[in-house]
């Protein structure tokens, strides 16, 4: 990945990971349009929201003519992760003027997320925004591209479960997994797998599937999850 910072080594760095959002992106697309969505809807959702899982699930609740409150209040949930992300990333801008903070904010995603966090391991445990925003925009054109061909090739594709469409987004997360597992240098892989192994957040998911919808349970088994490896890393 190289020490690099600048513009260049941003779009050097980000090119691989684009392959994951025309996945996601041409899987949206043609979901999307064999929902019937417009060619339109699917472009302005992917500019607007910005997010695979929050658009899957926004395609299938405007489908089942829910609520706009609730399809609202859905989104914000499955996307609430980005909290924590955005928290963790945000320590290495502190110098840097509140507007580039919200810009370098706005257009994260796990994926430059993932990317950042790998950055570190070669910057020094630096990032600059210029090398952020670079990433962060192409990746934003590329998933909106991507959707916009998944759309336009959605009418030749009548189940897109046939081609396992819909576990593309799965896919995509358990690439992200292994590839910041193996790259991050900064803790050690015995760690990490631990974390993954924890069975409390399994357990704890399970439970709290019983009381709270499934994104609640998520978000809860997320933030245990942390601070299991928080306390593990202390005791260490």
């Amino acid at each position: 990945m190289g020490s690099e910072l600048t513009f260049r080594s941003g779009l050097h760095d980000v090119l691989p990971t684009t392959f994951g959002y025309i996945g996601v992106g041409l899987a949206f697309g043609v979901v999307s349009r064999t929902r019937n969505l417009s060619l339109w809807t699917v472009l302005l959702m992917s500019l607007v929201v910005y997010a695979g899982s929050a658009q899957f699930i926004i395609t299938s609740m405007l489908l089942a003519g829910s609520p706009i409150s609730a399809i609202i209040f859905s989104a914000f949930l499955v996307n609430s992760r980005m909290i924590l992300m955005s928290t963790s990333m945000a320590q290495y801008f502190k110098k840097y003027s509140l507007a580039t903070n919200i810009g370098i904010g706005s257009l994260l995603t796990d994926e430059t997320f993932a990317l950042g966090m790998n950055k570190l391991n070669d910057t020094g445990r630096k990032l600059t925004p210029v090398w952020f925003h670079t990433a962060n925009v192409v990746a934003y054109l590329v998933w909106a591209v991507a959707t916009v061909a998944g759309a336009l090739i959605g009418n030749l594709i009548t189940d897109p479960k046939t081609f396992g469409l819909d576990f593309a987004l799965v896919a995509m997360f358990l690439g992200l997994l292994y590839l910041q597992m193996v790259s991050d240098r900064s803790k050690k892989l015995s760690l990490q797998l631990s974390v993954i192994a924890f069975v409390a957040v399994a357990v704890a998911v399970y439970v709290l599937l019983i009381f709270l919808s499934a994104n609640f349970a998520l978000l809860g088994g997320t933030i245990l999850g942390c601070l299991f490896g928080m306390g593990v890393t202390k005791w260490r």
